[in-house]
């Protein structure tokens, strides 16, 4: 981790640093999380960034139908308009024979609300002399196909659903108009250089107005490349992440994605693979805001030993695509796999994040104080996403580009809070109105105990 606790005599040191300052941080109204050290000029007293796990809940979908089966994998779900959709390898390994059971087919099932999911029977693909299946594709790069709705706005219509797909020589593009009849746009793979037998995925990334693609290449180990491209097709060459201080690890899949309320983040849910115990695998946590550089946090975000089945040879995947659920806007949705490879089937299970609570910075009882780099807002008050616990608070001053606290937006002269929301307006004495300081270089400083805050944004 970046930030252990620090000494008593942090505040010092803080202070001396205020002379090489860099330039200020250019917030304007952006959101920022605090999953990295963007933000964060100082940690002091026991503040310290802590990573949040999201929580299990219920069994969302059990791959039983005779061309499903307990291989089932690489599960792509998305929300489009008022319907979720999920896609999915289906496939079985026979344990008697040792072999695949049938050919690898492409299946979807959607949702009105994330967690009764149906598997239509859409008369689009045969299997054993039928077409009353949810297969929607069964051509070539049904082991890994993973689609996406196209977000560029001068997306074609007929191209408004994309997908790559593992094929001979390498990624091959596909597109479809309503998600369900797909087509290859080129019988040539897009994207050659790379080792492909993973969830190999592709993008439109809104904040950087192209297309990222994410894929497996070996570096020793398991590892990611990526490239970029202006029109899903012609891609840059690729090139591998880096992942500054972790260690060499087996990285599987990576399940990277654009955060919607900050899109200038890139999150991944990348799975580490161990060879060396019997092939578990477990999702770990990392962010960028480049695409190419991630800070990939060491612990496991779905051990093993979380519910249930997730102890054997890859049954520990999460699924590719976040969702909020109707009614819901405290709350994102991610969906990870258990039970593979062994039984009859495999199952997929919900779990839940709060909005932006992926990483908080973390003070216990004896309290914490995190300080900001300098940074530029635009708007007029400041909002944060903060839970407290029983006894515990919250204060917030802004300082100048020098540390010293401003008249009237002091400590002493914020309004305590003690509560639990993901948009809570600070205010002082004087009421919550900073417009006047927007523009200039200034500091936030943040005194905690008994709480974790997890985002910030100005806003009008």
């Amino acid at each position: 981790m970046f930030y252990p606790r620090l000494a008593l005599s942090w505040m010092l040191i803080f202070a001396a640093s205020l002379a090489g300052a860099a330039e200020p941080v250019d917030l304007g109204k952006q959101r920022e999380l605090f999953v990295d050290d963007y933000l964060i000029g100082q940690l002091g007293g026991g503040a310290q960034q802590v990573l949040q796990k999201p929580v299990p809940r219920e069994v969302v979908l059990v791959t039983d139908k005779p061309w499903e089966g307990n291989t089932c994998a690489y599960y792509t779900i998305f929300q489009d308009g008022d319907v979720y959709r999920m896609y999915y390898r289906g496939s079985h390994y026979d344990e008697q024979t040792c072999k695949a059971a049938h050919a690898e087919v492409v299946c979807y099932a959607e949702s009105r609300d994330g967690i009764r999911w149906t598997k239509p029977e859409l008369g689009l693909c045969e299997f054993a002399g039928s077409k009353a299946n949810n297969i929607v594709w069964n051509g070539p790069g049904g082991h890994n196909f993973t689609p996406c709705k196209d977000a560029n706005p001068a997306c074609p219509p007929e191209a408004r659903y994309k997908a790559l797909a593992g094929g001979r020589g390498g990624l091959l593009a596909l597109q479809s108009a309503d998600g369900l009849r797909w087509s290859l746009i080129r019988s040539e793979p897009v994207i050659t250089k790379g080792a492909f037998d993973s969830q190999n995925l592709a993008f439109w990334d809104p904040h950087a107005k192209l297309y990222r693609e994410y894929h497996r290449q070996f570096r020793g180990e398991r590892d990611i490349m990526t490239g970029t491209s202006s029109d899903f097709l012609t891609w840059t060459d690729p090139v591998f992440l880096e992942y500054p201080g972790a260690p060499k690890e087996h990285l599987y899949t990576n399940a990277i994605l654009s955060y919607e309320r900050a899109p200038q983040l890139l999150l991944g849910f990348p799975t580490r693979f161990h060879p060396e115990r019997g092939q578990q695998v477990e999702p770990v946590f990392m962010t960028s805001r480049d695409g190419r550089t991630f800070h990939r946090w060491p612990d496991a975000l779905i051990p093993v030993t979380a519910p249930e089945n997730r102890d054997g040879n890859r049954s520990n995947y999460m699924t590719w695509g976040m969702v909020q659920l109707p009614d819901n806007n405290k709350e994102y949705s991610v969906y990870a796999t258990e039970a593979y490879y062994t039984g009859p089937d495999s199952r997929v299970r919900r779990f839940t994040y709060r909005v932006d609570g992926f990483v908080s910075v973390h003070a216990a009882a004896d309290g914490g104080e995190l300080v900001t780099k300098p940074l530029r807002f635009a708007g007029t008050k400041l909002n944060i996403n903060a839970a407290v616990a029983a006894g515990g608070r919250i204060r917030v001053e802004i300082q100048d580009a020098a540390g010293q606290a401003i008249g009237g937006l002091s400590l002493a002269d914020c309004q305590v809070f003690s509560g639990d929301a993901i948009e809570h307006t600070v205010s002082w004495t004087g009421g919550h109105d900073v417009g006047k300081l927007a523009g200039k270089p200034a500091r936030l400083r943040f005194e905690l105990h008994n709480a974790d805050l997890y985002s910030l944004q100005f806003v009008e």
